[in-house]
């Protein structure tokens, strides 16, 4: 077996990003989140089991589907059934990659690089049970320990999201905090989280697969984080908008400047118009036009320099 060339592997670790920035070329940056909440399964008429977490994801990838660029699994919703969730979870991963849907599966894993190794397994490898398109990350135990995951991820063509300002106001002690040691003393958490992921797409022509998560309605500490996003060139997904609060005026906020590479998330307010597709199809595309031009108008406005 022939090793592959450096433009091979370059290839590789550019795939995810590539593949998710032609996906928001073309469906524009909707990423559409798959959350079987107790509630909404029980709005729709669905068992609170594995089998209504199942049918519930189906249909809302059935909405998804040629309308969003991605779609994001919630993995503890799924994990609260046990071996019959895991179940569900990796047969509609299946169906996903059966449409051509970019997957994301939000399970936030975090540990000691030794820990976390097997991970690469369970998501990214071929054959893996959960193989998804990327995962969410929590870098607590410091953002180097997900380097090795990271390097596996990007290896077999797939990318992570690792949560840099997430929306939680609880977050924002931890994430603003200054740094004491280390190589970003002086500077926020939140923004050695972001420099430490922005080496990963050194090098990489376009958008690269070593992504952020950077909550919607965080607007008001985007000064207190030290960090410019606009300076980011991997994807950034962006939970918070509709449901929790976020408007378009804080997709401008945030994402002034941004080089069209966030992914805005949103679940709750598509899932309560279903069980019905029609229903749900509907809401997708007036939610997918509302976001695009918010961050159309993001993207417009520069961030000014200091000459």
């Amino acid at each position: 077996m022939s090793t592959p060339s450096s433009e091979e592997l370059q290839a590789q670790r550019s795939d995810f990003g590539l593949r998710l920035s032609n996906s928001m070329a073309k469906y524009g940056p909707l990423c559409i989140g798959i959350d079987p909440h107790r509630k909404l399964l029980t709005d729709w008429g669905y068992n609170v089991d594995a089998e209504g977490a199942e049918l519930f994801a189906m249909c809302m990838l059935q909405a998804a589907n040629g309308r969003a660029a991605a779609v994001k699994f919630q993995a503890p919703m799924f994990e609260r059934y046990g071996s019959k969730g895991f179940e569900a979870l990796e047969r509609v991963l299946y169906a996903a990659r059966q449409m051509g849907i970019i997957t994301i599966v939000d399970c936030l894993h975090g540990g000691l690089s030794t820990t976390i190794s097997a991970i690469a397994d369970a998501y990214f490898k071929p054959g893996a049970p959960l193989l998804a398109d990327a995962i969410t990350l929590l870098p607590y135990y410091g953002a180097r320990s997900l380097n090795n995951l990271i390097d596996d991820a990007l290896a077999n063509g797939r990318g992570v999201f690792v949560a840099s300002l997430t929306s939680n106001p609880e977050g924002l002690s931890l994430q603003t905090a200054i740094r004491q040691h280390g190589e970003y003393k002086g500077r926020t958490v939140a923004y050695g989280i972001a420099s430490t992921a922005q080496k990963h797409n050194i090098g990489i022509e376009g958008m690269g697969s070593v992504g952020l998560i950077i909550g919607a309605t965080i607007g008001q500490w985007m000064n207190d984080s030290g960090m410019n996003l606009s300076q980011f060139t991997g994807p950034i997904l962006s939970p918070g908008y509709g449901w929790q609060g976020a408007e378009a005026k804080d997709l401008k906020t945030v994402f002034k400047g941004t080089r069209g590479n966030v992914l805005v998330t949103v679940s709750r307010f598509i899932a309560s118009h279903g069980p019905d597709i029609s229903a749900l199809s509907q809401a997708t595309e007036s939610i997918a036009l509302d976001v695009r031009q918010a961050l159309m108008d993001a993207t417009s406005e520069s961030i000014p320099t200091n000459d």
